[in-house]
């Protein structure tokens, strides 16, 4: 089973910009969907923030449309984030996020998280 590790989250001035890395240890070409969830802080919910599918198509929520960017890096099996104009209701737990088909089974899998916290 993949082993995701997430890096890049910190504190950031609204307006900034910040970018996660997502650390895959199997190629994430082998991957059927990945991407990037967040619970806010007091919430229960993880909320979608970009995910991509068998088909390739980067899919985003709708509060962070045009300003985060979700990519990939085959060679590093890597997967990154890039956040701008960053807002104070950005900040959560950012999540990275992979589903692996294993013995015809999909088996989701779960970074540990890494705070994004954007404040003046």
């Amino acid at each position: 089973q993949v082993q995701l590790v997430e890096s890049g989250g910190g504190l950031v001035q609204p307006g900034g910009s910040l970018g996660l890395s997502c650390a895959a240890s199997v190629s994430i070409s082998r991957l059927n969907r990945m991407g990037w969830y967040r619970q806010a802080p007091g919430t229960l919910e993880r909320q979608l923030v970009a995910v991509i599918l068998g088909d390739g198509i980067v899919r985003y929520g709708d509060s962070v449309k045009g300003r985060f960017t979700m990519s990939g890096d085959n060679a590093k099996n890597t997967m990154f984030l890039q956040m701008n104009n960053l807002k104070p209701e950005d900040t959560a737990v950012y999540y990275c996020y992979a589903v692996q088909l294993i013995a015809s089974e999909n088996i989701e899998t779960w970074g540990q998280g890494t705070q994004v916290t954007v404040s003046s």
